[in-house]
């Protein structure tokens, strides 16, 4: 089991990752939708959750979805990203 801290790390990683492109990016898990650009949302999601799967639209969404799922895995956190 990752620590609180690793987990906030991560979820600090994540929020400063999705807050360089201009696209909406939001994490779906568990019934539920978190902005990933909302610090308080995602850090109460990462320390709560166990997958995460990606919904990322707009103009740069092709370099966030590349992005995000590389700040994802570098944190060891499995991520689906949708192709919606």
């Amino acid at each position: 089991m990752r620590s609180k801290k690793t987990l906030i790390h991560a979820a600090v990683d994540i929020n400063q990752t999705a807050n360089k492109f201009k696209s909406s990016i939001v994490l779906v898990m568990d019934n539920r939708v978190v902005d990933a650009k909302s610090m308080l949302g995602l850090s109460n999601s990462v320390l709560t959750s166990d997958f995460f799967r990606l919904e990322i639209y707009g103009e740069d969404a092709k370099e966030a979805k590349k992005a995000m799922r590389d700040v994802f895995l570098s944190n060891g956190l499995p991520v689906e990203i949708s192709n919606k």
